[in-house]
């Protein structure tokens, strides 16, 4: 056992700036042979950073980093390679039209020259020792995403990595794929390896970890015994303050249908079809969540109803609570939509390509979207100003002042702008799309109730979320759609998170290949 609690890796006094930005100041924390630490905080903690440092991406402007209880100096991923350190990001680095084995041995030198066959027969070896279940042979290009993440994983096996490091490695993942992944973390660490998770999911830590260390605002707060801790205790430590985790989920009241989609299909530029055959129904007072991987063709679903996407067929019925009438979207135009009370909130990867001006201070941004109704807005500064000061008290942007370029403000601060301003328009139907993604947890609760409010007003509420936690916890219906189809609606209050992840991965009524 001895060997099991020796520290693998020790940083002290780690300290690392960009310009101004102080990503990590003097931070110290040691990683213990045969454990599993998960590194937690909100965006901009400096998790990664961290991580980055120890995997040789960036090296720091002062401290110590030991290994093995002896100082090392990494300047490069082959440095912490040679260390045995190998790191999996979040956006895996792999050639898609090779195979399995021909990425895990990409520019790795064997010994005795590259021989297929052996290397495939070493990955079965790693496959069987940890429980990966995985096709040597098979190519990236007809791999799920929880496949590639394997193959990332078996590549720093196979170059010999004992101390491995996985940068939110849940975030694309079904629960079933999870506890899968869980389940060959645990061997590994059985097996004497040291593991760091970098998440933001609580029930995660809890579940997996056997130690947990915090970093707020670029400091060490601390770390604490997995079996020792709540929910409650993480957050004060990640946030600094108490925070209630509860979603106030109210009944809905005298729902409406507000939408009606019937049998949408799209297809993409290729030819492929993103939208098979959807049909559902959204109500007013009432909050429908959209579940499914990335890439199911949420995004296309919301665009159609928006008039973004061009459709092949189907119907998007609006049913117009202020004049009894009852219109097909499709024969509108974006703006004609929106103007109806139809308000798309989409929160892209990349945030200020769509929805806001970089270059534009809060108070224009928020005037983008009267100046098309061309009723004196370029001299009415007023109603766009008290609606930027309203959005950023209510929702705490951090922003020296509502004059500020967007592009200023960190990516949760943007997210915020870009939410509130959708909802400050009193829609009748509001899509908001993955509105707390990099948010931290008081900011993503704030938009949870956020949320329940607009409810509570007789909105139509279509949610488009990641954790499945959350969509449990908010949603009255949950809508899962999977490869472009809609798998199943199963009752918020009464479904399972294992019922949603299997109807996840089903491609057709009564198959899953979960």
């Amino acid at each position: 056992m001895e060997a099991h609690t020796a520290a693998a890796i020790e940083l002290k006094h780690i300290v690392k700036t960009f310009g101004s930005v102080v990503a990590n100041q003097d931070i110290c924390l040691t990683v213990n042979r045969g454990e599993i630490l998960s590194i937690l905080g909100e965006n901009g903690s400096g998790k990664t950073t961290l991580m980055n440092i120890i995997s040789g991406i960036y090296f720091p402007d002062a401290g110590q980093i030991f290994i093995n209880g002896e100082e090392a100096v990494i300047r490069s991923p082959k440095d912490a390679f040679d260390y045995k350190i190998g790191m999996i990001h979040q956006h895996f680095k792999l050639v898609d039209v090779f195979s399995a084995a021909e990425n895990i041995v990409l520019g790795f030198p064997e010994k005795d020259g590259f021989n297929i066959k052996r290397s495939a027969q070493r990955i079965k070896d790693i496959s069987e020792q940890y429980g990966f279940d995985l096709d040597p042979m098979k190519k990236i290009y007809d791999m799920s995403v929880s496949e590639k993440q394997m193959v990332e994983i078996i590549k720093v096996l196979y170059r010999g990595a004992d101390i491995l490091i996985l940068d939110e490695p849940t975030a694309v993942l079904t629960p079933q794929e999870t506890q899968n992944l869980f389940a060959i973390l645990r061997r590994m660490r059985d097996a004497g390896k040291a593991i760091v998770i970098i998440t933001h999911k609580l029930h995660e830590v809890l579940s997996l970890s056997d130690r947990v260390s915090v970093l707020r605002k670029g400091e060490y707060i601390g770390t604490v015994q997995t079996a020792e801790t709540s929910e409650a205790e993480l957050t004060e430590m990640m946030v600094g303050k108490k925070i209630s985790l509860n979603i106030d989920r109210s009944e809905s009241q005298n729902p409406q249908e507000r939408l009606v989609v019937e049998h949408l299909n799209c297809v993409d530029r290729s030819g492929v079809k993103i939208l098979n055959d959807v049909s559902f129904t959204a109500r007013s007072g009432e909050i429908l969540g959209i579940a499914g991987i990335a890439g199911s063709g949420q995004r296309e679903l919301l665009e159609s109803i928006a008039g973004l996407q061009s459709l092949q067929n189907g119907e998007i019925l609006y049913h117009n609570p202020k004049t009894g009438a009852v219109e097909n979207l499709r024969d509108k135009t974006p703006l004609q939509i929106r103007e109806l009370g139809v308000r798309l909130s989409f929160v892209p990867e990349d945030r200020l390509g769509m929805g806001l001006v970089g270059n534009m201070d809060i108070v224009d941004n928020m005037m983008l979207r009267s100046y098309r109704s061309g009723k004196s807005a370029m001299l009415d500064r007023k109603a766009p100003r008290n609606l930027a000061e309203r959005i950023i008290n209510q929702l705490d942007v951090v922003t020296p002042n509502a004059n500020t370029p967007v592009r200023r403000l960190s990516g949760g601060n943007v997210q915020k702008v870009l939410v509130g301003r959708e909802i400050a328009s009193a829609p009748t139907v509001l899509m908001a799309a993955y509105p707390v993604r990099g948010l931290d947890i008081n900011s993503s609760y704030l938009i949870y109730n956020l949320l329940n409010q607009q409810k509570e007003k007789g909105v139509a509420v279509v949610f488009v979320g990641e954790d499945l936690d959350v969509l449990l916890e908010l949603c009255d219906r949950i809508m899962v759609i999977s490869s472009g189809k809609i798998t199943g609606v199963v009752d918020g209050r009464s479904a399972t998170k294992e019922q949603v992840g299997l109807l996840m991965t089903k491609t057709e009524e009564g198959d899953s290949n979960a």
